[in-house]
């Protein structure tokens, strides 16, 4: 408890009895749909990237995966900035880092430039996904008009991700791939501009101190890992900063842990929500959901364009299966998960993303390309990310108290990220190891589609069969 009041202006947010404008949400999801945007957008121009600044498949992957370590590690903690200083506040200090830091990743003529820039939106990015959230939940007093405020927000998900490839193989071919980040710039000033004007005062809640600890130890264990496992091909396995990054992972994960086990319900991550089976079934299945979905990604987009010489809008194009079912699909399954519960949606979709892999690993290799097995396997594979997203959401919810709703939903995320970082950093290693890009892109398949079989078995087993009463 803080010692000092604060005023009752700045702590306590006027009730609102007037319902919000469209305009208003149109900008809160504008500036998730950018840091959603920026997950998927830079897959496809990986290679022309790498032609340019004459990068390594492992200078690509910390392209890919800088953004998404701080992102991951920080969300908690973004939530805690959000309650503490108020949600608009902390949106807007979001937005303007997140689009002055894309505009100067335009300009980067160095990997380690751009991939310092990248840790750095990450961190923008996190401070924008809780305060967004926060303001819509301030802003619409009524229950049900807050609820649909809430599903259109999420649904800029699918949005995005269908969104990426496309606009990002566009713009790389039209423009060059300085311009995947100069999209953003337009998009963080509009919401800018609409969050200014409309977006109401946000309570600010007394919280207890920050989690440095825990939070420090989250972001060193996480990097170490990540940076073991892609400098593991070059520098070596035995070698010194290899062995060296994993002990500090060891090292850093058991301070994380008696960090938050003597910190108790202050903790950044409350050690006894892991009590209840669902909501660690929820965790380890949406680590795996995203380890398949961001490291496929990353893999297939090099795929389309190395080894069959698909242009960037090409490779764009060929996304297509995959993510327009992510468009549309998660509003049935929202229906689905009231009526049956998440478990049976959860693990249909890990069925179908785990089949949607392992389908198009026989036809990579030269002379065995199949265009209807690709199509076919990342269609499978979309519609398996539209139903088991959206009921993981349900599942993690479901399965802690209300009042710790807002952390689960937030670790759930983190976790999500941190599969995605190591689902680019492991298939990565996968690529690495291989003589050629079709051989490693095939047993990046295999590997991917267990993964993804695996996290079925996480959610038949471990989440809600039928809806909470």
């Amino acid at each position: 408890m803080s010692t000092q009041a604060e005023p009752q202006r700045a702590s306590v947010a006027p009730a609102r009895t007037d319902k919000p404008s469209r305009t208003l949400l149109t900008g809160l999801s504008l500036g998730y749909f950018m840091v959603l945007l920026d997950m998927t957008i830079v897959s496809v121009a990986l290679p022309a990237l790498s032609r340019d600044l004459h990068v390594g498949l492992s200078g690509l992957q910390w392209v890919t995966n800088g953004y998404t370590i701080t992102f991951a590690a920080l969300l908690l903690t973004a939530g805690w900035l959000s309650d503490r200083y108020g949600g608009r506040r902390v949106f807007l200090w979001g937005l303007v880092t997140f689009g002055v830091l894309s505009g100067i990743s335009a300009a980067a003529t160095t990997l380690e430039a751009l991939v310092a820039l990248r840790l750095a939106l990450g961190v923008a990015g996190a401070l924008l996904l809780p305060a967004s959230l926060a303001v819509i939940t301030n802003a619409y007093a009524d229950p049900a008009d807050r609820a649909r405020a809430v599903g259109n927000w999420a649904a800029i998900t699918g949005a995005a991700l269908a969104a990426g490839p496309l606009v990002g193989g566009a713009l790389t071919d039209a423009v060059g791939w300085r311009a995947i980040f100069l999209v953003n710039v337009p998009l963080a000033l509009v919401s800018l501009v609409i969050t200014v004007r409309l977006a109401p005062e946000t309570a600010r809640k007394q919280r207890g101190g920050l989690d440095v600890t825990g939070q420090l130890s989250a972001v060193l264990a996480l990097g170490a890992l990540v940076y073991a496992l892609i400098e593991g091909p070059d520098k070596g396995w035995s070698g010194g900063p290899v062995i060296g990054a994993f002990a500090v992972t060891l090292v850093a994960a058991a301070v994380f842990l008696v960090a938050e086990t003597r910190a108790g319900d202050a903790a950044m991550l409350p050690l006894r929500m892991f009590r209840s089976r669902g909501f660690s079934s929820a965790l380890g299945a949406g680590l795996l959901a995203n380890f398949g979905l961001s490291g496929l990604l990353f893999v297939l987009s090099l795929y389309f364009q190395e080894s069959r010489g698909y242009s960037s809008f090409g490779a764009g194009l060929a996304f297509l299966p995959l993510t327009l079912p992510t468009a549309f699909n998660p509003v049935y399954t929202g229906r689905l998960v009231g009526r049956i519960g998440p478990r049976r949606p959860a693990t249909t979709g890990f069925v179908l993303m785990g089949v949607g892999a392992l389908l198009q690993a026989p036809f990579t290799g030269d002379g065995a390309v199949d265009l209807t097995a690709t199509v076919t396997g990342l269609l499978a594979f979309g519609f398996g990310v539209s139903f088991a997203l959206p009921a993981l959401v349900a599942g993690t919810v479901g399965s802690v108290p209300a009042e710790l709703a807002g952390i689960g939903s937030g670790a759930l995320n983190s976790a999500r990220q941190i599969g995605a970082s190591l689902g680019v950093a492991v298939l990565g290693v996968i690529l690495n190891l291989s003589s050629a890009n079709a051989d490693g892109t095939r047993w990046a398949l295999v590997v991917g589609g267990l993964a993804l079989l695996s996290g079925a078995l996480v959610t038949v087993t471990g989440l809600r069969g039928r809806p909470a009463n």
